[in-house]
């Protein structure tokens, strides 16, 4: 069963109040690479992306 107009606004209301957006730009065909990385090592994008980010601020941090 598709969700609701109203179970989607408040989805939509609860996303924009409690995360940022970023945009990342690649160069052509590399999305494809990375999103097959990140599927076949995190599963989703979005958590690998977050996990990349964090490992290179701590390892940064630590240098």
């Amino acid at each position: 069963m598709p969700a609701s107009k109203a179970k989607i606004r408040a989805n939509t209301k609860y996303t924009k109040n409690h995360y940022d957006r970023l945009e990342m730009k690649v160069p052509k065909g590399e999305k494809e690479n990375i999103v097959a990385h990140a599927k076949k090592h995190d599963g989703t994008l979005n958590k690998f992306l977050n996990r990349a980010v964090s490992e290179a601020i701590e390892r940064d941090n630590n240098s």
